[in-house]
């Protein structure tokens, strides 16, 4: 039976993820930015909360997770690297680690860049993939404590994920993120069908999220540093896929 996902809008523009697994009663949380709306869908649906998962410490993503906790029980998992500027951890895990959830193994992957212990999860046999401010919707996180080459090393590895994977982000950007990569590129046919279709999906109030990753793949600048068009595109034909990176990241952060 497979997992079902629901999607909860929290704060302004942030998302927490709900993961279920009927057949053994497993209900996951990935982050949490508000405990309110989480606790009203679990209530709506008369599941029980076992799990918090946490992708990394800004406030924006664990500061229900004290009251989560309180109001169900549930387990808090998160990077032992930073246990320190986490809510208490049920359980510390490392990059490499993987987790049970009801039938699933859930892989943990370590995503540094946007901060030093960010990490995702990968819940392989679902094809889900949540990724909180490391790949994003179009995008990817600012880079605040790692370096370019932590985040390019980051997103390479989620890249190699199966094309049919469900990226699961922490924030609804992908209409910023566009615009951006409209400007790199602003005839680039893929682009601008993917801007129509998530306009598209927010004018009628329905989120961007979660996209293959084979969509982000396709149109992600991020994750097309070697693409000689883009590398062309930002007067950089022939450089290295870092160096392009590098320099699409620091225009996202002037842009």
């Amino acid at each position: 039976m497979p997992l079902e996902l629901v999607t909860i809008p929290c704060l302004s523009d942030n998302y927490a993820w709900l993961v279920h697994d009927a057949a053994t009663d497993t209900t996951v949380v990935i982050d949490a930015p508000e405990a309110a709306p989480i606790l009203h869908e679990l209530y709506a649906r008369g599941w029980k909360l076992s799990h918090i998962l946490l992708t990394h410490h800004h406030p924006d993503h664990i500061q229900g997770a004290p009251m989560l906790e309180a109001a169900t029980g549930a387990r808090i998992i998160g990077a032992a690297a930073d246990a320190h500027r986490l809510p208490p951890l049920t359980e510390a895990v490392e990059p490499g680690d993987v987790l049970r959830v009801g039938m699933q193994a859930v892989e943990v992957i370590g995503v540094p860049g946007h901060t030093s212990g960010h990490l995702a999860y990968h819940f392989a046999a679902t094809g889900l993939a949540f990724t909180g401010d490391s790949l994003m919707g179009w995008g990817c996180g600012r880079i605040f404590e790692g370096t370019p080459a932590q985040m390019f090393a980051s997103l390479e590895r989620l890249a190699e994920l199966p094309d049919a994977t469900r990226i699961c982000a922490g924030h609804e950007y992908t209409l910023n993120n566009g615009r951006f990569a409209l400007s790199l590129e602003p005839d680039h046919p893929a682009l601008m069908a993917r801007m129509a279709e998530a306009q598209a999906a927010r004018a009628a109030g329905r989120p961007t999220l979660p996209v293959p990753l084979a969509l982000e793949r396709a149109t992600n600048p991020y994750l097309r540093s070697a693409d000689p068009a883009l590398a062309a595109a930002v007067g950089m034909a022939g450089a290295d896929p870092l160096a392009v990176f590098t320099e699409i990241r620091a225009r996202k952060d002037r842009f």
